[in-house]
């Protein structure tokens, strides 16, 4: 189970590695879960549509490129308050399609929204972005067949969890410091109230007896005397280990830091996740 998918390379690596019997996927950032839907049922139509968007665009002369993605970005903002997220509609291909090429051309990969929910990333100005990749999302789709897509709270999927159930949680990361804030994944942002919470939820799945592992950002790489996430997961299994920063406005800030891993397990081994499906990004029943 994966409450916060986001780009899901954790779920894609494992699902394909394990034949789980049932999977479950849930956001609560709601053009997600849109996305995941299309390109479980409608993968096809999907590359039909962003290979005609990819066309166009490459077509389009470079000085004319931002102009292009802006009208995408204002078309699919603009459509959103006539999207009904709940009930599928053919116009939720052309959405997830757009969605795509925004994810593809915009700077650095982010997903942001404003607190009307608009996407608001500016745009990458990359030479040659390849918008449709055909193999990814055959592959993502074959792998989601399996699984059980929904959009909410990470609390929401508490109802498929058991002590069968691998849960990995992959929330918003806690902000290092006040100039790496970033809190517009989703319209309402992601709180310290909303760590403590989440770690509340920790503890109640791990009562049910399921293995949880969460990851999330390490406060002490910024303030050694940080000690937020040692004291909310204090009965927990916290383990920091090595990784890499792929989005910094500063290229010399990409380097190695720490992060933390947390699990109500003992394991000596980690994994690298291979590529997700877009760049924002388990069990016999995993969720």
């Amino acid at each position: 189970m994966e409450p916060f998918i986001g780009g899901g390379a954790v779920f894609f690596a494992i699902n394909r590695k394990y034949a789980f019997e049932t999977a479950h996927i849930s956001d609560s950032n709601e053009e997600l879960a849109l996305a995941y839907r299309v390109v479980k049922g409608n993968v096809e139509a999907l590359i039909d549509r962003l290979g005609v968007i990819q066309t166009a665009f490459h077509e389009t002369p470079r000085e004319a490129r931002s102009d292009y993605y802006y009208t995408v970005r204002g078309e699919f903002n603009a459509n959103r308050e006539k999207t009904d997220f709940e009930t599928f509609h053919s116009s939720w291909i052309h959405r997830t399609a757009q969605l795509i090429f925004l994810n593809r051309t915009c700077f650095n990969g982010l997903f942001r929204v404003n607190l009307q929910g608009g996407f608001n990333v500016p745009f990458g100005s990359y030479k040659n972005p390849r918008i449709l990749d055909e193999f990814t999302l055959k592959e993502a789709s074959a792998s989601l067949q399996n699984t059980e897509i929904s959009m909410g709270d990470f609390t929401t999927c508490e109802k498929f969890v058991d002590s069968t159930t691998f849960v990995y949680l992959d929330p918003p990361y806690r902000p290092l410091n006040r100039t790496s804030k970033f809190t517009g994944y989703s319209k309402g942002g992601f709180s310290d109230s909303d760590q403590v919470r989440l770690a509340e939820f920790f503890r109640t799945i791990d009562q049910r007896g399921a293995k949880v592992m969460l990851s999330n950002s390490d406060p002490k790489n910024e303030d050694p005397d940080d000690l937020f996430f040692d004291t909310i997961y204090a009965d927990y299994l916290v383990d920091r280990v090595p990784a890499k920063r792929a989005i910094n406005s500063n290229g010399k800030l990409r380097g190695e830091i720490s992060e933390l891993i947390i699990t109500n397990y003992q394991t000596n081994c980690q994994t690298q996740a291979q590529q997700p499906l877009m760049d924002t990004t388990l069990r016999g029943d995993m969720v």
